[in-house]
């Protein structure tokens, strides 16, 4: 049997063996309800509290600023739609960038319905926000402004210190989508003028089904699931126990390893990024040089189609992307390339790899030697390749 190597940690990651032996005792012996007053339900009550703590430690926040969630896409619609409703009274206007995770634009496009009017803000080659055109954008209506920490396919992180600086001076609430940040890169909401935070526990090496959404103090949103008093009344039904408490060891773990981790994702990143760029002809790095997480590498490979590629690569047990997992099945472009200025015919053939500090330079050269022999044999299957060939000839 072929070996796996497993190159699509933007989309999940695998969870960690000291996270599942952390989570055992929750379904097994500690399996009370959080709101019983009898000991097991103050055990269970107990755990959520300690990573309620242990998270808001992580981001500079306080412990009540913390809501657990069903994972990134609920906090995202939480923060988005709850704020948008709570201060229709100042105005109906929200503004977010182009290339936000669907999570964030399809909620947009549901208040749009809804009488929200939307702005989405231009990004450069690179893909980071305008900050001009994002300050221009604001108005006396203005309510909300979302943007991404960094993006989950092109890894581009975004000046998030100097958009919420530009939000707070306005008097603009700021959330940002850090899903694919948090955990991976120093964040401090103070420092970062951050109003709003969504992350999501899979993607640092936690479970799936669990996030949180981070909340500042002050900030009255409404409640976004009614029922009970949970969550301080905020977001009713039964606490997902295990899973915060799994997502409670992941981040407790990330943050131990944060630097180490970074150092060597950076190292198989830039030898991805290396190799590719001297060995593949006409390929292009998507998303910005030095503004980019430490996991992702994204190019675009001109004369192939993606999904082509990310099949044969699968064929040799190689699993990557061609962008984010919410769009796989979709064949139009990715709407992030497209924004970033790809015409169609290149944005078709991205490939998305994003690293794990467990991935070794043997399973990159492994990576790369295959990429180069499908592009190749992709390429001589296409009628552009060879039409560009003839005319290079001439």
């Amino acid at each position: 049997m072929q070996k796996l190597i497993y190159l699509d940690n933007a989309a999940t990651t695998k969870t960690a063996s000291e996270v599942v032996n952390e989570m055992l005792p929750y379904f097994t012996e500690n399996y009370g309800n959080p709101s019983s007053i009898y000991s097991i339900g103050a055990t269970a009550k107990e755990a959520v509290t300690k990573v309620r703590e242990r998270i808001a430690s992580s981001l500079g926040a306080k412990n009540n600023e913390i809501y657990f969630t069903g994972g990134g896409s609920e906090s995202d619609n939480w923060a988005l739609i709850a704020t948008a409703q709570t201060y229709e009274a100042k105005g109906k206007h929200i503004i977010t960038s182009k290339i936000e995770h669907h999570a964030v634009l399809h909620t947009c496009s549901y208040l749009e319905k809804q009488g929200y009017e939307i702005t989405y803000v231009d990004v450069d080659e690179n893909g980071i926000v305008k900050l001009d055109e994002l300050e221009k954008a604001i108005r006396p209506d203005t309510v909300l402004i979302s943007v991404m920490f960094a993006n989950n396919e092109i890894g581009t992180i975004q000046p998030i210190k100097e958009i919420g600086a530009i939000a707070k001076a306005h008097g603009v609430l700021f959330h940002t989508d850090a899903v694919q940040a948090y955990a991976h890169v120093p964040i401090d909401v103070d420092e970062m003028n951050i109003d709003m935070l969504s992350a999501s526990g899979h993607k640092f090496h936690g479970p799936k089904g669990i996030g949180f959404l981070y909340i500042r103090t002050g900030i009255k949103i409404r409640s976004f699931i009614h029922g009970g008093q949970q969550e301080r009344g905020r977001r009713a039904g039964t606490e997902n126990v295990t899973g915060i408490v799994g997502m409670g060891k992941a981040v407790e773990l990330s943050f131990l390893r944060m630097e180490e981790s970074a150092a060597k994702q950076r190292e198989l990143r830039d030898y991805l990024i290396k190799r590719i760029k001297e060995e593949v002809p006409h390929c292009r790095l998507n998303g910005d040089g030095v503004r980019r997480l430490p996991n992702n590498v994204n190019y675009s490979f001109q004369f192939i189609e993606g999904e082509s590629l990310l099949i044969m690569l699968d064929m040799k047990g190689i699993c990557a992307s061609s962008g984010s997992a919410c769009t796989s099945g979709s064949l139009d472009p990715s709407h992030v390339l497209l924004a970033i200025g790809l015409p169609h015919e290149i944005a078709h053939g991205s490939l998305r790899l994003t690293v794990s500090e467990e991935n070794t330079i043997e399973e990159m050269d492994a990576v790369i030697d295959a990429i180069k022999e499908i592009v190749d044999k992709l390429r001589k299957m296409s009628p552009l390749y060879e039409d560009f060939i003839k005319k290079q000839k001439k």
